[in-house]
Protein backbone atom coordinates (compact mmCIF):
# COMPACT_ATOMS: atom_id res chain seq x y z
CA UNK A 1 0.00 0.00 0.00
CA UNK A 2 1.54 3.59 -1.46
CA UNK A 3 2.26 5.70 1.92
CA UNK A 4 0.94 8.72 2.33
CA UNK A 5 4.42 10.14 2.79
CA UNK A 6 5.48 9.95 -0.04
CA UNK A 7 3.03 12.93 -0.87
CA UNK A 8 5.93 15.12 0.86
CA UNK A 9 7.03 17.74 -1.03
CA UNK A 10 10.55 16.54 -2.64
CA UNK A 11 9.89 12.48 -1.77
CA UNK A 12 11.55 10.46 -3.93
CA UNK A 13 10.00 6.59 -4.45
CA UNK A 14 12.48 3.78 -3.54
CA UNK A 15 13.25 0.48 -6.16
CA UNK A 16 11.11 -2.24 -5.93
CA UNK A 17 10.92 -4.00 -3.52
CA UNK A 18 10.20 -0.95 -1.37
CA UNK A 19 8.65 1.46 -4.04
CA UNK A 20 5.40 2.37 -1.72
CA UNK A 21 7.62 4.47 0.85
CA UNK A 22 10.43 6.88 0.28
CA UNK A 23 14.08 6.62 -0.77
CA UNK A 24 14.79 10.23 0.72
CA UNK A 25 13.09 13.06 1.03
CA UNK A 26 15.77 15.61 -0.99
CA UNK A 27 18.62 15.52 1.57
CA UNK A 28 20.16 11.96 2.07
CA UNK A 29 23.32 12.81 4.18
CA UNK A 30 21.48 14.88 6.65
CA UNK A 31 18.45 12.56 6.83
CA UNK A 32 21.17 10.11 7.96
CA UNK A 33 22.12 12.18 10.28
CA UNK A 34 19.35 12.95 11.91
CA UNK A 35 18.57 9.37 11.78
CA UNK A 36 21.94 8.15 13.54
CA UNK A 37 21.15 11.04 16.25
CA UNK A 38 18.09 9.77 17.02
CA UNK A 39 16.40 12.91 15.60
CA UNK A 40 14.22 11.32 12.57
CA UNK A 41 11.56 8.02 12.04
CA UNK A 42 11.89 6.37 8.89
CA UNK A 43 8.91 5.31 7.11
CA UNK A 44 9.05 1.32 6.46
CA UNK A 45 5.21 1.19 5.89
CA UNK A 46 6.02 -1.48 3.08
CA UNK A 47 6.77 -4.11 5.29
CA UNK A 48 3.92 -6.37 6.32
CA UNK A 49 2.59 -6.98 9.75
CA UNK A 50 1.41 -10.24 10.76
CA UNK A 51 -0.90 -10.85 14.05
CA UNK A 52 -0.57 -14.08 16.36
CA UNK A 53 -3.01 -14.12 18.83
CA UNK A 54 -4.57 -16.40 21.24
CA UNK A 55 -3.72 -17.95 24.92
CA UNK A 56 -0.98 -20.51 23.32
CA UNK A 57 0.75 -17.68 20.94
CA UNK A 58 3.96 -17.88 22.78
CA UNK A 59 4.90 -21.82 23.40
CA UNK A 60 3.59 -22.30 19.99
CA UNK A 61 5.89 -19.42 18.24
CA UNK A 62 8.64 -20.96 20.60
CA UNK A 63 8.35 -24.48 19.30
CA UNK A 64 8.17 -23.46 15.50
CA UNK A 65 10.79 -20.89 15.49
CA UNK A 66 14.62 -20.31 16.53
CA UNK A 67 14.12 -17.77 19.26
CA UNK A 68 13.27 -18.79 22.76
CA UNK A 69 9.81 -17.45 22.79
CA UNK A 70 7.88 -18.97 25.80
CA UNK A 71 9.34 -16.22 28.68
CA UNK A 72 8.78 -12.95 26.08
CA UNK A 73 7.79 -10.08 28.05
CA UNK A 74 5.06 -7.81 26.91
CA UNK A 75 6.68 -4.57 25.25
CA UNK A 76 10.18 -6.36 24.23
CA UNK A 77 11.21 -6.51 20.75
CA UNK A 78 12.91 -9.61 19.35
CA UNK A 79 14.10 -11.27 15.85
CA UNK A 80 12.95 -15.06 15.19
CA UNK A 81 13.41 -16.67 12.12
CA UNK A 82 11.11 -19.50 10.34
CA UNK A 83 13.69 -22.36 9.01
CA UNK A 84 13.33 -24.75 6.29
CA UNK A 85 14.22 -28.96 7.33
CA UNK A 86 17.84 -28.22 6.34
CA UNK A 87 17.67 -24.78 8.17
CA UNK A 88 17.70 -22.49 5.56
CA UNK A 89 15.93 -19.37 6.13
CA UNK A 90 12.81 -18.54 4.88
CA UNK A 91 11.33 -15.80 6.51
CA UNK A 92 12.85 -13.48 9.34
CA UNK A 93 9.93 -12.01 11.96
CA UNK A 94 10.85 -8.92 14.19
CA UNK A 95 7.92 -8.73 16.85
CA UNK A 96 6.71 -7.99 19.94
CA UNK A 97 4.06 -9.14 22.27
CA UNK A 98 1.51 -6.82 23.44
CA UNK A 99 -0.21 -8.58 26.12
CA UNK A 100 -2.54 -10.09 23.45
CA UNK A 101 -0.72 -11.08 20.41
CA UNK A 102 1.95 -11.18 18.87
CA UNK A 103 2.75 -8.79 15.79
CA UNK A 104 5.23 -9.58 13.70
CA UNK A 105 6.78 -7.43 10.81
CA UNK A 106 8.06 -9.23 7.68
CA UNK A 107 9.38 -8.11 4.37
CA UNK A 108 7.28 -7.05 1.69
CA UNK A 109 5.38 -9.47 -0.70
CA UNK A 110 6.78 -12.58 2.30
CA UNK A 111 3.34 -12.34 5.03
CA UNK A 112 1.19 -14.56 2.59
CA UNK A 113 3.36 -18.02 3.01
CA UNK A 114 4.33 -16.99 6.43
CA UNK A 115 0.21 -16.80 7.24
CA UNK A 116 -0.10 -20.22 5.10
CA UNK A 117 2.50 -22.18 6.80
CA UNK A 118 1.69 -21.20 10.87
CA UNK A 119 -2.32 -21.60 9.97
CA UNK A 120 -1.40 -25.42 9.08
CA UNK A 121 0.35 -25.66 12.32
CA UNK A 122 -2.43 -24.74 14.56
CA UNK A 123 -4.19 -28.02 15.23
CA UNK A 124 -6.33 -27.72 17.79
CA UNK A 125 -3.84 -25.01 19.63
CA UNK A 126 -5.44 -21.65 20.95
CA UNK A 127 -3.70 -19.58 18.17
CA UNK A 128 -5.39 -17.42 15.52
CA UNK A 129 -2.84 -16.11 12.62
CA UNK A 130 -3.85 -13.35 10.20
CA UNK A 131 -2.81 -10.24 8.13
CA UNK A 132 -2.30 -7.14 10.38
CA UNK A 133 -2.68 -4.26 7.61
CA UNK A 134 -4.31 -2.16 9.75
CA UNK A 135 -1.07 -1.71 11.38
CA UNK A 136 2.24 0.31 9.87
CA UNK A 137 5.86 0.20 10.67
CA UNK A 138 8.11 3.09 11.45
CA UNK A 139 11.98 3.05 12.99
CA UNK A 140 14.34 4.92 14.74
CA UNK A 141 17.74 4.04 14.36
CA UNK A 142 17.02 2.02 17.29
CA UNK A 143 13.78 0.91 17.24
CA UNK A 144 10.92 -0.51 15.48
CA UNK A 145 7.35 1.52 16.12
CA UNK A 146 3.75 -0.11 15.07
CA UNK A 147 1.27 2.89 14.47
CA UNK A 148 -2.48 2.31 12.84
CA UNK A 149 -2.10 3.13 8.77
CA UNK A 150 -4.68 5.25 8.90
CA UNK A 151 -2.60 7.44 11.02
CA UNK A 152 0.47 7.59 8.95
CA UNK A 153 -0.69 11.27 7.44
CA UNK A 154 -0.40 12.07 10.95
CA UNK A 155 3.12 11.56 11.08
CA UNK A 156 3.72 14.24 8.23
CA UNK A 157 5.22 17.12 10.44
CA UNK A 158 7.99 14.83 12.28
CA UNK A 159 11.10 14.66 11.23
CA UNK A 160 11.50 11.72 8.43
CA UNK A 161 14.48 10.35 7.61
CA UNK A 162 14.16 8.12 3.97
CA UNK A 163 15.03 4.47 3.34
CA UNK A 164 18.34 4.99 1.96
CA UNK A 165 19.44 6.40 5.15
CA UNK A 166 17.94 3.44 7.37
CA UNK A 167 19.89 1.22 4.58
CA UNK A 168 22.86 3.28 5.23
CA UNK A 169 22.64 2.98 8.88
CA UNK A 170 22.18 -1.11 8.60
CA UNK A 171 24.36 -1.94 6.89
CA UNK A 172 27.09 0.03 8.95
CA UNK A 173 25.88 -2.28 12.06
CA UNK A 174 26.10 -5.38 10.11
CA UNK A 175 22.65 -6.52 10.25
CA UNK A 176 21.78 -8.44 6.90
CA UNK A 177 18.28 -8.18 5.28
CA UNK A 178 16.05 -11.52 3.73
CA UNK A 179 15.96 -11.26 -0.22
CA UNK A 180 19.20 -9.16 -0.25
CA UNK A 181 21.77 -10.18 1.74
CA UNK A 182 20.21 -13.90 1.78
CA UNK A 183 19.60 -16.60 -0.95
CA UNK A 184 17.19 -19.70 -0.90
CA UNK A 185 20.68 -21.46 0.56
CA UNK A 186 21.59 -19.11 3.29
CA UNK A 187 21.56 -20.68 6.73
CA UNK A 188 21.71 -18.68 10.04
CA UNK A 189 25.68 -19.04 10.72
CA UNK A 190 26.29 -17.55 7.38
CA UNK A 191 24.93 -14.17 7.92
CA UNK A 192 25.95 -13.64 11.81
CA UNK A 193 21.89 -14.24 12.72
CA UNK A 194 22.86 -16.68 16.10
CA UNK A 195 22.07 -15.29 19.05
CA UNK A 196 20.01 -12.19 17.66
CA UNK A 197 17.44 -14.45 15.92
CA UNK A 198 18.66 -18.30 17.17
CA UNK A 199 18.70 -18.92 20.77
CA UNK A 200 21.21 -22.34 20.96
CA UNK A 201 20.01 -23.67 24.45
CA UNK A 202 16.31 -23.73 23.83
CA UNK A 203 13.60 -26.62 22.64
CA UNK A 204 13.55 -28.69 18.95
CA UNK A 205 12.26 -26.50 15.89
CA UNK A 206 11.96 -26.95 12.40
CA UNK A 207 15.78 -26.74 11.00
CA UNK A 208 17.35 -26.55 14.14
CA UNK A 209 18.96 -29.85 13.60
CA UNK A 210 21.57 -27.89 11.09
CA UNK A 211 22.22 -25.27 13.39
CA UNK A 212 23.37 -27.79 15.81
CA UNK A 213 25.16 -29.54 14.06
CA UNK A 214 27.54 -25.96 12.54
CA UNK A 215 27.88 -24.78 15.84
CA UNK A 216 29.03 -27.69 17.54
CA UNK A 217 31.01 -29.75 14.62
CA UNK A 218 31.10 -27.79 11.34
CA UNK A 219 31.77 -23.80 9.96
CA UNK A 220 29.21 -22.49 7.80
CA UNK A 221 30.53 -22.60 4.33
CA UNK A 222 30.18 -18.84 3.72
CA UNK A 223 30.40 -15.42 5.92
CA UNK A 224 28.91 -12.29 5.22
CA UNK A 225 31.35 -9.57 5.48
CA UNK A 226 31.22 -5.52 5.48
CA UNK A 227 33.02 -3.64 2.68
CA UNK A 228 34.76 -0.46 1.95
CA UNK A 229 34.30 0.48 -1.37
CA UNK A 230 36.20 2.45 -3.53
CA UNK A 231 34.84 6.35 -2.99
CA UNK A 232 36.63 7.12 -6.42
CA UNK A 233 34.22 5.04 -8.15
CA UNK A 234 30.53 7.09 -8.76
CA UNK A 235 27.96 3.96 -8.78
CA UNK A 236 27.18 1.00 -6.68
CA UNK A 237 27.53 -2.48 -7.20
CA UNK A 238 24.01 -3.62 -7.56
CA UNK A 239 22.64 -6.28 -5.81
CA UNK A 240 23.32 -9.85 -7.19
CA UNK A 241 26.78 -8.21 -8.44
CA UNK A 242 29.90 -10.67 -8.69
CA UNK A 243 32.43 -10.48 -5.85
CA UNK A 244 35.86 -11.68 -7.34
CA UNK A 245 39.23 -12.16 -5.89
CA UNK A 246 42.28 -12.84 -8.15
CA UNK A 247 40.14 -12.82 -11.00
CA UNK A 248 37.75 -15.66 -9.48
CA UNK A 249 33.89 -15.14 -8.40
CA UNK A 250 34.03 -15.95 -4.68
CA UNK A 251 30.26 -14.21 -3.71
CA UNK A 252 27.69 -11.54 -4.65
CA UNK A 253 26.98 -8.23 -2.95
CA UNK A 254 23.75 -8.06 -1.30
CA UNK A 255 23.41 -4.96 0.13
CA UNK A 256 25.58 -1.29 -1.21
CA UNK A 257 24.81 2.36 0.07
CA UNK A 258 26.46 5.44 0.43
CA UNK A 259 27.12 6.40 4.18
CA UNK A 260 27.06 10.13 5.55
CA UNK A 261 30.55 9.11 7.27
CA UNK A 262 32.33 5.88 6.07
CA UNK A 263 31.36 6.76 2.02
CA UNK A 264 30.34 3.69 0.10
CA UNK A 265 29.64 0.55 1.59
CA UNK A 266 28.63 -2.98 1.25
CA UNK A 267 27.51 -6.41 2.86
CA UNK A 268 28.46 -9.57 0.30
CA UNK A 269 28.39 -12.91 1.56
CA UNK A 270 31.90 -14.57 0.17
CA UNK A 271 33.22 -18.28 0.15
CA UNK A 272 34.49 -18.66 3.88
CA UNK A 273 38.11 -19.57 2.53
CA UNK A 274 38.67 -16.15 1.00
CA UNK A 275 41.48 -14.57 3.13
CA UNK A 276 39.84 -12.27 5.47
CA UNK A 277 42.62 -9.45 4.28
CA UNK A 278 41.84 -10.03 0.45
CA UNK A 279 41.30 -6.89 -1.69
CA UNK A 280 38.27 -7.94 -4.10
CA UNK A 281 36.58 -6.51 -6.74
CA UNK A 282 32.37 -5.82 -6.26
CA UNK A 283 30.66 -5.39 -9.03
CA UNK A 284 34.24 -3.61 -10.78
CA UNK A 285 34.93 -1.46 -7.94
CA UNK A 286 37.67 -2.13 -5.53
CA UNK A 287 37.10 -2.68 -1.75
CA UNK A 288 38.76 -3.87 1.45
CA UNK A 289 36.96 -6.58 4.22
CA UNK A 290 35.99 -5.95 7.57
CA UNK A 291 34.95 -9.22 9.31
CA UNK A 292 31.54 -9.96 10.22
CA UNK A 293 30.90 -13.56 10.36
CA UNK A 294 35.00 -15.21 10.91
CA UNK A 295 36.12 -18.37 8.88
CA UNK A 296 36.24 -20.43 11.61
CA UNK A 297 32.68 -19.24 12.97
CA UNK A 298 31.03 -22.63 14.07
CA UNK A 299 32.11 -25.74 16.79
CA UNK A 300 32.31 -22.88 19.18
CA UNK A 301 30.11 -24.59 22.34
CA UNK A 302 29.27 -28.06 23.33
CA UNK A 303 25.16 -27.88 22.35
CA UNK A 304 23.02 -29.38 24.99
CA UNK A 305 22.60 -32.89 23.13
CA UNK A 306 18.84 -32.60 23.53
CA UNK A 307 18.97 -30.33 20.95
CA UNK A 308 19.75 -33.04 18.55
CA UNK A 309 16.18 -34.90 18.40
CA UNK A 310 14.00 -34.80 15.29
CA UNK A 311 11.43 -32.80 14.83
CA UNK A 312 8.68 -34.32 13.97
Amino acid sequence: MRSPLLDLPGAVPAEAPDADVAAHYGDLFAEQRALAKGEAVVDRSNREVVRISGADRLKWLNDLTSQKLDTLAPGEWTQTLDLDLQGRILHHLTLVDDGESVLAHVEPGTADSLVAYLDRMRFMLRVEVSRADDLAVLSSAAEDFLVPRAELAEHLGRPLAGLWAYEALRIEQHRPRLGFDTDHKTIPHEVGLIGTAVHLTKGCYRGQETVARVHNLGHPPRRLTFLHLDGSVDTLPPHGAPVLFEGQEVGVVGSSARHHELGPIALVVLKRTVPVDAPLLAGGVAAGQEVIVPPDAGRNVQIDPSLRRRVR
